[in-house]
């Protein structure tokens, strides 16, 4: 049902208010960031859902651990995945990626894809219309992508 699930693995909003909820919350102690019930490794709370990310560093198996997407960008990577570190409530800018995704993507698909760059959906023609959701959806959750431009063109041009 994803057509773009490898490129657009998971993804975090991009927007400045996120991004600082994120490097809160990563300045915390990681005990503190993870901390769930007994028995659960689930995220706890009811803030807004805040992703790390973890990412291959080239073609080893080698991974880095991110707490936002800006360093993810910084270093390059074009694979990631999220996982939720605190929060259990999507953001309103969540909610609206989700919305625009239409089941096409999950919130970590999202935040994931979000993170990568130069890669999948930044760079490729939008094709299909599940395609064009899993866009919308990363446009509306990261509207700051270094690669903004390129998924809007690319939607644009599938819109006609």
């Amino acid at each position: 049902m994803l057509a773009l699930g490898v490129a657009a693995t998971a993804l975090t909003g991009c927007s400045s208010t996120e991004t600082e909820a994120r490097a809160d919350a990563a300045s915390g102690s990681a005990a503190t960031a993870t901390t769930a019930p007994s028995g659960s490794s689930a995220p706890t709370g009811t803030s807004p859902i805040v992703f790390a990310f973890t990412c291959t560093v080239g073609d080893g198996p080698e991974v880095q651990t991110y707490t936002t997407s800006s360093a993810v960008w910084q270093d390059r990577r074009t694979s990631c995945t999220a996982a939720p570190i605190t929060g259990t409530v999507p953001s309103a800018q969540q909610q609206s990626a989700l919305d625009a995704a239409q089941g096409d993507a999950t919130l970590e698909e999202l935040a994931a894809g979000c993170a990568v760059s130069g890669t999948g959906p930044w760079r490729s023609a939008v094709e299909t219309v599940e395609q064009e959701h899993v866009a919308a959806g990363l446009e509306r959750y990261c509207p700051g992508h270094p690669d903004m431009a390129r998924l809007r063109d690319a939607l644009d041009a599938h819109r006609g």
